[in-house]
């Protein structure tokens, strides 16, 4: 855990890194369900996650988080439960975590409604959904929120999903980069190259609506797809909504590379995360796109309130309320690895498991403690803030210690955890984001225009460097 440190920090041997001290960007990270990250902590008194299926909640956290100037709402999913722990997804069901849990895209249009420039970053996987039916679903959000819209790639990774989906588990993790790869070119095909800009002539007088020598079949045929016809959708505001992905390994980061405007990354140290961004940007490069062609928004958990004592204290709270069975059955799920095979107490060099002994000693660094850990300290430790980092401080140290994790990890903005909701949004809102921009680090208003704009400030649409703009260039070039 990130404490506030009374230190005067030290003046840098070097010139700053690039883009040092550049504007915050900030992500509400949530999910359609009751225990996200922080397991346990629905019970707590100030908690309203129960509400996570009645559009009261979500509208009222859209609002507030553009009051407080968020970039984006990211909202996280999981199509199937975390059965890792016990081999069952009953420790799932009894202590909430991420089960049950309803569609993200069914909130959106809600939350737009309600709100002017707040985006809005939605989950979906790329296994289970055919792209054809799925890019009109995307097409359809971009439209109904004037363009404000991204889409969070994944490729899954629990077998409970698969198996539910008819398979025996998910495809072997290289292959379902492949899989994705098609899987984006058709969607880039159908939103991109399909339709043509001034296709829809809406001609009252000669009955036109739209010229079909400007509407495209794609001819897709592929390893895993075959699409013949044309988008049944005409172009949204963005045409492809901005794209966000997740993945950290080796693969992952080429399909970062290829694809990705934004890139989410859940490091628990500044020197993990500032490797991690490195490897991203580097990506870029191999794909022949700048490295800041991405923002890269790093999972952090804030705990504050308007003094010290009072984030002290609202931690302290907040600690009586973790689940340590709901924080194995997360760990369980995101590792690959049963947990309930070991006793809680049970020291953690008993657990023979080269992942599990790197995370103690990631964790162990972010703590600053090197004391013995055992699995009941693992999952209280993962009990605020999942996998993330946590800060606790006061308004004025929190954003002092947001703006040192960027300058020092290179990330562009923060996808903020909650521990209860909305009340963690709320004091971020009235306790942080003033000190942001009192240290010129947020900004004091919104830009107009689609999320890509707001983002990049480069227009609507892919940039000419992006693999899926190439799908377009075809028609608006010719």
């Amino acid at each position: 855990m990130t404490t506030e440190n009374t230190a005067q920090p030290a003046v840098p041997a070097a010139p700053p890194a690039p883009g040092r001290g550049r504007e915050l960007l900030f992500n509400a990270f949530d999910m359609n369900c009751v225990a996200h990250q922080s397991p346990g902590l629905w019970r707590h008194p100030d908690d309203h996650a129960r509400d996570y299926n009645t559009l009261g909640y979500w509208t009222h956290l859209a609002k507030t988080l553009e009051q407080g100037l968020f970039d984006g709402l990211f909202i996280a999913d999981v199509l199937g439960p975390y059965s890792v722990y016990g081999g069952t997804s009953e420790a799932a069901i009894r202590t909430g975590a991420q089960t049950p849990v309803n569609d993200p895209f069914l909130l959106v249009s809600a939350m737009a409604a309600v709100t002017e420039h707040l985006g809005f970053g939605v989950t979906a996987g790329t296994a289970y959904e055919h792209p054809y039916p799925f890019a009109r679903r995307l097409a359809t959000l971009d439209h109904l929120t004037g363009g404000r819209v991204g889409w969070n790639v994944v490729t899954g990774y629990l077998p409970s999903a698969a198996q539910n989906m008819g398979q025996d588990d998910q495809m072997e993790h290289d292959e379902r980069y492949e899989h994705a790869d098609e899987y984006l070119d058709v969607v880039y095909k159908l939103l991109e190259g399909s339709w043509e800009d001034d296709a829809v002539v809406y001609d009252k007088e000669t009955g036109v609506f739209a010229d079909p020598a400007k509407v495209h079949d794609i001819a897709h045929e592929g390893k895993y797809f075959k699409v013949p016809g044309h988008a049944v959708t005409e172009p949204s505001a963005q045409r492809t909504p901005v794209i966000y992905q997740a993945g950290a390994s080796t693969r992952g980061r080429a399909f970062a590379g290829k694809h990705a405007e934004a890139v989410f990354i859940n490091s628990p140290t500044k020197e993990l995360a500032k490797a991690t961004t490195a490897k991203i940007r580097q990506a870029l490069v191999e794909a022949g796109r700048d490295p800041y062609d991405v923002k890269v928004f790093a999972m952090q958990t804030v705990v504050t309130g308007a003094t010290d004592d009072d984030a002290r204290a609202k931690y302290d709270d907040l600690a009586q309320y973790v689940d340590p069975l709901g924080g194995l059955v997360l760990m369980s799920g995101w590792m690959g690895i049963d947990l309930s095979q070991y006793e809680l107490d049970e020291p953690i060099g008993d657990v023979q498991s080269n992942a599990i002994q790197s995370a103690v000693e990631t964790f162990q660094k972010a703590s600053g403690t090197d004391e013995e850990w055992t699995v009941r300290k693992l999952a209280e430790w993962v009990g605020i803030g999942g996998f993330g980092p946590v800060i606790v401080g006061g308004g004025a140290s929190a954003a002092r210690q947001l703006a040192e994790w960027a300058d020092e990890t290179d990330v562009d903005g923060f996808n903020l955890a909650y521990h209860i909701t909305p009340g963690t949004f709320e004091d971020i809102v009235e306790f942080v984001v003033p000190e942001l921009q009192e240290l010129g680090r947020y900004k004091t208003g919104y830009t107009d225009g689609t999320l890509r704009q707001k983002l990049f400030g480069r227009g609507d649409h892919l940039p000419r460097n992006h693999h899926g703009a190439s799908f377009a260039l075809r028609h608006r070039q010719g």
